[in-house]
């Protein structure tokens, strides 16, 4: 059976949620700063017994709450998101399990099957926002992967997803006649771009 990925993306509203990050180090600060870069306002609390000075200036800088201390599972209380970064696999697990008990999404940093969901590269221009996934395999190709798209997808795609946004709303008709009318719409300025490059 070929290989794939059969992870199902989607885009969270996470300052509507409540994550919590367990560890202080330089795995905590990597997500953190991931996190806080796609979504300043992501409600975020994190807890460790001690932190990086830099993660300490990256939590102060976006409201981040820092809880000093080792994790309990009290600490879950209305979280919606955990994320474990600690080098104590131990802990890690514990926090996992905890999660996997209340319902709570999880991942455990560079440990796939403790993970209901990866973070994985993310392209944003404005309104336009890709996500990238290896399944987990292989976060270095995500990387590459986000770093050519940024290069290739124009800088002024959020004036055109913004225009068609506009035009969108003068459409008349049903659902189906409206996407009807963009698909046709967008599919001739691709292919406008394609004879312009020619």
């Amino acid at each position: 059976m070929e290989d794939r990925n059969n992870l199902y993306p989607i885009f969270l509203k996470v300052e509507q949620l409540n994550v919590l990050i367990v560890g202080g180090g330089n795995v905590a600060l990597e997500k953190l700063n991931f996190l806080l870069k796609s979504s300043p306002n992501a409600k975020v609390q994190m807890i460790a017994p001690f932190y990086r000075a830099e993660t300490i200036a990256l939590a102060t800088e976006y409201g981040v709450e820092m809880l000093d201390g080792v994790y309990n599972d009290l600490h879950l209380s209305n979280k919606h998101i955990v994320i474990a970064t600690t080098d104590n696999v131990d802990v890690n697990i514990e926090v996992y399990q905890d999660c996997k008990q209340r319902n709570i999404l999880v991942n455990v940093a560079d440990n796939p099957p403790y993970c209901d969901f990866y973070m994985g590269g993310i392209v944003t221009k404005g309104n336009v926002k890709i996500a990238i996934s290896t399944n987990g395999k292989s976060p270095t190709t995500a990387k590459r992967l986000r770093q050519s798209f940024e290069d290739v997808i124009p800088d002024n795609i959020d004036d055109m997803v913004k225009n068609l946004n506009i035009f969108r709303k003068t459409i008349k008709g049903d659902f189906e006649e409206k996407v009807e009318t963009l698909n046709e719409f967008t599919k001739g300025l691709i292919s406008k771009k394609e004879v312009h490059h020619d």
